[in-house]
């Protein structure tokens, strides 16, 4: 029997993803047509032996959350629940917190996975590799180029046995190209040095208390565990933990910027996994290039040109000679005639006018290099906005025939000029 456990976070996390997280919760974003953790549960689902999914994060349970939960269920025939926080406990004290439900029925393992990243989810090798040889921990990692490994979790490995000899989170200087992906297997054992982090945190807490202040009452911070440092760090080198190296897709979707190559990253990998969400040519149809999503519910003029990497939402309306490349468009968004986009996202209700044209610069990893990946995007740099995706909010109109470029407009705005490099407020 297995389980599994995403990390979903809360409404305080994700501020880069602004304004797109102001309208769903980030986990909810349509990634490649689909909310971003449905690729996650997707994945977990076709694990044999899978008997429950949980959610953990400190999000309100909404009804965005409730809906999807629901149709997740009923989908994929699985008990998927939301767990609720009382309030932000890290990557890892969610878990402790939760244990008795993550341990209910005595499962062999469970999966851990953070909802913000994107990858093929190779969860069947992983449980493979921990039956052979079980331990506590294991990591998926892969590879980086050694700049961009100072932004991630460095993994030092026994090349021989796989063992974390050292860890290190986002450390100043290179220590190894070995990266956490942020997607984990573990036993049950896995949970006590969880306790043993949370009785310590516990202890340092009642040293603080003031004098005269009763110290068998929980001090409230005794819950945040933080994995990466708190576990990984303290228990590399003793025989706990274990790293499975990957050659698949992987991306964190920390920006829209990211979520945009995810996009684009997914799109591909439904040639494999999910040939039927990928539009066809059709003679009668758009002209379709590369990789492309079209919801059932849209309405695309036949002469519009898509793609590649092109996911258009539920009862989207694009109009006759649009170009769109390179693009998510969401919910109820209408592209009216003749109108470009590139490189961007349309918000939510979003009306792009007539001959009008949306761009953005993209940010995407070297193609030259194999290790490369999304750099941790600054949207500021000596005070000006830096070139990067344009993103429209939710009901923003833009007239026609204007340009939108390098831009990120709020929702419920109502343009009437062209506008480049800037936040529109």
């Amino acid at each position: 029997m297995l389980k599994a456990v995403i990390l979903i976070g809360g409404p305080q996390k994700g501020t880069r993803f602004r304004p797109l997280s102001f309208e769903v919760p980030k986990p909810l974003f349509p990634v490649a047509g689909v909310p971003m953790i449905q690729h996650h549960i997707e994945a977990c689902a076709q694990v044999p032996g899978m008997q429950e999914i949980l959610l953990i994060g400190f999000y309100q349970p909404d009804e965005p959350l409730t809906r999807f939960l629901e149709a997740a269920q009923q989908e994929f025939n699985l008990p998927i629940r939301y767990l609720q926080e009382f309030a932000p406990l890290g990557t890892g004290g969610g878990l402790y917190h939760f244990r008795d439900q993550i341990l209910a029925g005595g499962p062999e393992a469970f999966f851990v996975l953070n909802a913000d990243v994107c990858s093929d989810f190779p969860l069947s090798t992983m449980l493979d590799v921990h039956r052979h040889q079980p331990h506590p921990f294991l990591l998926l990692g892969t590879t980086a180029n050694r700049t961009q490994s100072l932004n991630y979790g460095c993994i030092v490995e026994n090349p021989q046995t796989h063992e974390v000899l050292h860890y290190v989170e986002k450390p100043s200087t290179f220590v190894s190209d070995i990266i956490n992906c942020g997607i984990y297997l573990f036993s049950p054992e896995a949970l006590k040095p969880l306790r043993d982090v949370f009785q310590r945190n516990q202890q340092d807490g009642q040293l603080c208390l003031p004098l005269g202040e009763d110290s068998s009452v929980l001090w409230p911070g005794a819950g945040t565990i933080r994995l990466e440092q708190d576990v990984f760090s303290a228990l590399a080198g003793q025989g706990q933990i274990y790293v499975h190296l990957t050659d698949g897709i992987w991306s964190q979707i920390k920006s829209a910027g990211s979520a945009l190559y995810a996009s684009r990253l997914y799109l591909s990998q439904y040639q494999l996994t999910h040939p039927e969400r990928l539009a066809k040519h059709t003679p009668e149809g758009p002209r379709i290039r590369g990789n492309v999503y079209i919801h059932p519910t849209a309405k695309v003029a036949p002469s519009a040109v898509l793609g590649p990497n092109v996911s258009i939402g539920e009862g989207v309306t694009i109009g006759e000679g649009v170009r769109l490349r390179e693009s998510i468009v969401l919910h109820g968004a209408t592209l009216q005639e003749h109108t470009c986009v590139l490189h961007s996202i349309v918000g939510w209700g979003s009306t792009v006018g007539r001959w009008a044209r949306v761009e953005g610069t993209p940010s995407d990893p070297n193609p030259n290099d194999p290790r490369a990946h999304m750099d941790s995007e600054s949207l500021f740099k000596d005070g000006k906005l830096l070139p990067a995706i344009t993103i429209l909010g939710c009901r923003v109109r833009i007239p026609a025939e204007v340009l939108i470029l390098n831009s990120i407009v709020l929702p419920h705005k109502e343009l009437s000029r062209s506008f480049t490099n800037q936040i529109i407020l």
